[in-house]
C-alpha cells in the first residue's frame, strides 16, 4: 500500500463541520416536527437550534463554494469532460457497487490526488452541491421569517409547499448520509476511508489498476 495525501485540511475542517451540521439539523429537525413526541429539547430550543445550526451550514456552504472556485480543488469534482465518458464510467461504477462488489470484482476507480471522487461521486455530489444543498437552505430561509419573505413564499405555493420541499429534502438527506456512510465503509478496510478523513492520506493498492492493464 502506497499513502496518498488527498484530502486537503481545509476540505476535512469543511466535511466535519458540515457532518455535524447535518446531523444537529435532523436532531432538531425531527424535534420540530415531532413536538409532543421527542422531548429532548424544548421546541423553542429546537427552533434556536435549527435556525443557528442552518445559517452556520450556510456560510460553511460559502466556505467550500469559494475554496473550490479559487484553487485547483475544483478539478475533483469533474476530471473527464467528456459526457459520453463520463456517463460510462458512472455507470460502471454502480454495477460495481451492485454487482462486482459481491462477486470479488476490482473497483473500476483508483483514487488519485485530483480524482478522489469516482464518477458517479462526482455525479452525486455535484447534484447535491449544486441544486438540493442550495434548495434546502433558500426553503429553511423563507421558513425561518414567513412573514418578511411573504412575497417569495407566496411566489413557490404558500408556506405548506415551501415546508414540503424543506422536508423532502431532509428525507433526502437522511438517506443520503446512511448512503455515504455506507459506501466510506467499503475501503480496504471498514475504517480506511473514515481515518482518510481525519489524516488526509489515502492507502492505495500497488498492485497494477484493471483499467491499466
Amino acid at each position: 500500500m502506497t499513502r496518498l495525501y488527498v484530502h486537503r485540511l481545509p476540505v476535512r475542517i469543511w466535511h466535519w463541520v458540515n457532518a455535524a451540521g447535518f446531523l444537529l439539523l435532523i436532531f432538531s429537525g425531527l424535534q420540530i416536527r415531532y413536538v409532543g413526541y421527542m422531548e429532548v429539547l424544548s421546541f423553542r430550543s429546537a427552533v434556536a437550534l435549527h435556525n443557528w445550526v442552518g445559517f452556520a451550514l450556510i456560510a460553511n456552504f460559502f466556505v467550500w463554494f469559494f475554496y473550490h472556485l479559487l484553487t485547483d480543488t475544483g478539478r475533483e469534482y469533474h476530471q473527464e469532460t467528456n459526457p459520453r465518458k463520463y456517463y460510462e464510467a458512472a455507470f460502471r461504477q454502480m454495477r460495481y457497487y451492485g454487482w462486482g462488489i459481491f462477486h470479488g470484482e476490482p473497483n473500476p476507480h483508483r483514487i488519485q490526488v485530483y480524482g478522489k471522487f469516482n464518477a458517479m461521486q462526482s455525479m452525486l455530489y455535484e447534484i447535491v452541491m449544486a441544486f438540493v444543498v442550495p434548495v434546502q437552505f433558500v426553503t429553511g430561509v423563507l421558513l425561518w421569517d414567513v412573514v418578511r419573505f411573504k412575497t417569495a413564499v407566496d411566489a413557490l405555493g404558500g408556506v405548506r409547499v415551501v415546508d414540503t420541499i424543506h422536508v423532502l429534502c431532509f428525507i433526502f438527506f437522511c438517506g443520503f448520509i446512511i448512503v455515504h456512510v455506507y459506501l466510506c465503509s467499503l475501503g480496504h478496510t471498514p475504517s480506511a476511508h473514515f481515518k482518510a478523513m481525519v489524516d488526509g492520506y489515502e492507502d492505495i493498492d500497488d498492485q497494477p489498476h484493471p483499467a491499466s492493464r
